[in-house]
């Protein structure tokens, strides 16, 4: 795919796959949000409880919030749960769900993204969806929303988005996750569109590669920066949200980063930077939001629990 016309040339540390990932990914968020722009007439405001003070600005139309998915929106992996669902639709075999959920139980019990299983999950996915259509995996997508993703959504930090909502700014979703279904988590939240992982196809049908590389790292930064440029925003007033610390580079590039249910080394990094914190996770933390502790904590275990027992249960 060629370079996006509108994307200034610069000096990048990023790969050139990098930047082809992220530039794809910012073409597919801006045409998904074109398409679905109706939708965004009426907000769930029930959660608009957790904004700063001063912070977003109202009528700032040239900032906009831009949040990681896994474990800082939702709870677990986008990706896990998508398997979840294809699996149930009979797309594979059940060792490769096994695999599935031993790779989600790694990442909620180390609170961190392991390359390794990150890049098994995705060869997987792909493999599983190669030859299938594109509006096919978009209708499940919607249906394995409302099975296992709704009931995972972090209400401090959904609140965080709906404060930029009702500010009158744009949210991202920015994901690792196929863009599919990264864009009907998002349809479903209110939010804007979604940026993630675009996945090759050819008259509407799946390839099994990949355009660029996973919107992961380094990527997510060059598609937050493409779609800045594409929507005239000015970074220095944009925030963004995650838990990881891959997710530096798009952090960074920000002026209102956020530390959201952060790994060790983004709470480190943040806490160096003077970075602002929440964490959704603990009972101490999560009644400083206003966000029931027991229910935070009881869901993270729950989901902890469910996947080692799926695991035993399969092998």
């Amino acid at each position: 795919m060629a370079a996006l016309g509108w994307l200034t040339p610069r000096r990048r540390s990023a790969t050139a796959r990098s930047v082809l990932a992220g530039e794809a990914s910012a073409e597919a968020a801006r045409k998904s949000s074109q398409d679905t722009q109706d939708v965004h007439d009426v907000q769930d405001t029930t959660d608009a409880a957790a904004r700063e003070p001063e912070f977003p600005v109202l009528g700032d139309d040239r900032a906009a919030a831009f949040f990681d998915l896994d474990n800082t929106v939702m709870q677990g992996a986008a990706l896990f749960h998508f398997g979840r669902g294809l699996y149930k639709r009979k797309f594979f075999e059940t060792r490769d769900l096994a695999k599935f959920a031993w790779q989600q139980a790694w990442f909620r019990l180390a609170g961190v993204e392991d390359p390794e299983h990150m890049q098994d999950a995705r060869d997987s996915a792909l493999s599983i969806v190669k030859g299938h259509r594109v509006a096919e995996l978009q209708s499940i997508g919607e249906e394995i929303y409302d099975e296992y993703m709704a009931e995972r959504i972090w209400p401090g930090t959904r609140a965080l988005a709906q404060a930029h909502l009702d500010a009158g700014q744009k949210v991202w979703l920015v994901t690792a996750a196929p863009v599919e279904i990264a864009t009907v988590i998002a349809r479903r939240l209110g939010l804007t569109g979604a940026l993630g992982t675009v996945a090759e196809s050819v008259d509407g049908i799946y390839t099994g590669k990949l355009v660029g590389e996973p919107l992961h790292g380094p990527a997510k930064a060059e598609a937050v920066r493409a779609l800045a440029a594409a929507e005239g925003l000015d970074l220095a007033r944009c925030a963004a949200y995650s838990d990881s610390h891959n997710d530096i580079p798009m952090l960074s590039l920000v002026g209102h980063p956020y530390a959201i249910n952060p790994d060790t080394k983004l709470r480190k990094h943040a806490r160096e930077k003077d970075w602002r914190l929440r964490d959704y996770r603990t009972g101490r933390k999560a009644a400083k939001v206003g966000i029931p502790a027991a229910a935070g904590v009881g869901a993270v275990a729950g989901g902890t629990a469910a996947a080692i027992a799926l695991h035993r249960r399969r092998r």
